[in-house]
């Protein structure tokens, strides 16, 4: 199995400046001498007696190995107590290393005989740096081959020489990959903190202390925020537990742990989202917070039950990977300056349409982005509410609340607002009053689940709502897609077969070329990386109200809006990939063909 974006779980804990580095001067390394000695320090503590300490410091001299060393192998003191001691004797973390805390890639970095001989494991790669345990990490010498014979720069980890010892065998066996890690946790050692709301990444301990049930979801949540995933999905097997992340808008599957652990890990999650563990009947959803690297990071949690036992999403939402700025979302000018100018109307209803995961929230926090301030009064009903925005009124919806949108809407139409954003038209009672709001002097901004743009307008009279009252309200509508990007590490040129450009209506030269990615590691072999927009406007003209009134079909108002200028999904996906952004096979793969 490949490994997970080139670093294991332990990567993200791990981000201060490397100790072996061709930029920082030699005299700037710790030198044992200057550091406080061990015995005294052992002694001072109470944790070692002084008949021990001369016991251990004969045999070190008999061996001629570091004094840390003989202690834990004389079995005078515990390792777990040891390690943090001579961590903060040598200024460097200190691992007591386990299957979980080493990539399988990243380990046959260094050849196994040069590992064996320094007495060194390689556990993850980031970029050009590697994370090295090594019993001796002050000698020099060890860290400048291990330099050399990987051509990478080296990070240094304190480890006992003996579990250093024991893992290199396990680690370099041909079957040693990430399934074998899961698989490989003990059950019986699961360790539940109900006090554990908020997770800080930041610290190696916090991988290194906890259970192996902790430190395996503690694993899923670091991989999935490294790898841009905007979903984790954990569903229970026969045989065993599928962990799939869902990354550029596709699932892949990243880790299977034994099928005992389902419950266990479900139960975790359940903790840190105080959900009841003992509830296995009926769904529930909750939320957690998390700090990675500085970041903060809301989780919403879900869990539904099946046949087989609880299956589990995790919705990631990080403010960072995303911008509430319509000049930055790549709507095209002749797209953008329509919509800012309905925006900036003070009555009126705009949708925006697409199936799920297409990004109509961003578009809509970011139109509420354009018109915030501090002479607006802005009230959103959303189910739920994602990302909490500064100077706007948010109101969450749902069971638990007792809440719908139509009751939200008539309280908070008392409220004086300026302008409304409704997070989804379900339902005919919705879609009234939102409708009376935007014909009584209100800006209102909603959703629905159409395929096109010309779409929303029958969906909404399939609802009920009567065409003269859609007519008067509806200033425009926008519909969109997420188009996945091809891999800038991978792209070729290629010229496609003509029957998929016939497909696609493609009306420029046949004769030209497009690009595709070939799959590489970047990419995880898919040949794409990233997504980006492709928007559709419909602007509601005095002839395009004539024919929602007349309630004439979705060809009528299709052709109408092509005459006047406007692009379809189609168009807009067949312009970026001339534009080598996307390939045919991704616009073709939407099924965005009218």
């Amino acid at each position: 199995m490949k490994s997970l974006n080139g670093e294991s779980a332990v990567a993200a804990s791990l981000r201060s400046e490397p100790l072996l580095d061709e930029n920082r001067p030699v005299d700037e390394l710790p030198r044992l001498g200057e550091l406080p000695r061990l015995g005294e320090r052992l002694l001072s503590a109470g944790l070692i007696k002084a008949g021990d300490l001369d016991l251990a410091l004969r045999e070190q001299a008999r061996r001629g190995i570091r004094l840390g060393e003989t202690i834990h192998e004389l079995g005078l003191i515990e390792e777990q107590t040891l390690l943090p001691l001579l961590g903060e004797q040598l200024g460097l973390p200190a691992v007591r290393i386990r299957e979980g805390l080493v990539d399988p890639d990243s380990v046959r970095l260094l050849p196994r005989s040069l590992a064996v001989e320094l007495g060194a494991l390689v556990l993850f790669r980031v970029d050009e740096e590697i994370t090295v345990a090594i019993a001796d990490p002050s000698n020099l010498d060890t860290l400048d081959r291990i330099a050399r014979a990987t051509g990478l720069r080296v990070r240094p980890v304190l480890a006992m020489r003996t579990n250093i010892e024991k893992m290199i065998p396990r680690c370099y066996e041909e079957d040693f990959a990430v399934d074998d890690v899961t698989a490989s946790v003990d059950v019986d050692g699961v360790e539940l903190h109900t006090e554990a709301i908020e997770i800080d990444f930041r610290g190696i301990e916090s991988l290194a202390d906890g259970s192996p049930v902790i430190n395996l979801v503690n694993y899923a949540i670091i991989q999935a925020v490294r790898q841009g995933a905007s979903d984790i999905h954990i569903e229970p097997g026969a045989k065993y537990t599928s962990i799939r992340f869902r990354v550029d808008g596709l699932l892949r599957e990243v880790l299977r742990p034994r099928r005992e652990l389902h419950a266990a890990i479900i139960s975790r999650i359940k903790v840190m989202a105080k959900l009841d563990i003992a509830e296995h009947r009926v769904p529930q959803d909750g939320r957690l917070h998390v700090r990675l690297e500085n970041r903060e990071i809301d989780l919403r949690v879900s869990t539904l039950p099946t046949v087989l036992g609880q299956k589990c999403v995790l919705r990631i939402l990080d403010r960072a990977r995303l911008t509430f700025d319509l000049n930055k979302l790549g709507i095209p000018n002749y797209s953008l300056l329509p919509l800012r100018r309905m925006l900036h109307r003070t009555n009126g209803l705009i949708l925006v349409t697409g199936p799920t995961g297409s990004g109509k929230t961003t578009t809509l926090y970011s139109a509420i982005e354009l018109v915030k301030g501090i002479h607006n009064n802005i009230v959103t009903v959303e189910d739920p509410v994602e990302y909490q925005l500064e100077l706007i009124n948010q109101v969450h919806v749902g069971r638990e609340s007792g809440l719908s949108f139509a009751s939200a809407l008539r309280s908070i139409l008392r409220q004086d607002p300026d302008v409304i954003l409704v997070g989804e038209i379900r339902d005919l009672e919705t879609a009234e009053v939102a409708i009376q709001a935007a014909l009584t002097g209100h800006l209102v901004l909603s959703t629905l689940h159409t395929s096109d743009a010309v779409g929303a307008v029958t969906r909404l009279q399939d609802m009920g709502v009567a065409p003269f009252k859609i007519a008067s309200a509806l200033l425009g509508v926008v519909a969109q897609r997420l188009l996945r990007k091809v891999c800038s590490h991978c792209q070729l040129p290629y010229y496609p077969p003509e029957a998929i450009l016939k497909e696609l209506r493609y009306r420029g030269d046949y004769r030209r070329s497009f690009i595709r990615g070939a799959g590489c590691p970047k990419c995880f072999d898919s040949g794409h990386a990233g997504r980006t927009g492709i928007y559709e406007l419909l602007q509601v003209t005095p002839e395009m109200r004539s024919l929602i009134f007349e309630k004439c079909g979705v060809e009528s108002m299709r052709q109408l809006h092509v005459q006047h200028g406007g692009k379809t999904l189609l168009d807009e996906g067949l312009r970026i990939a001339e534009e080598g952004i996307t390939s045919l096979e991704e616009v073709q793969r939407l099924a965005i063909i009218e």
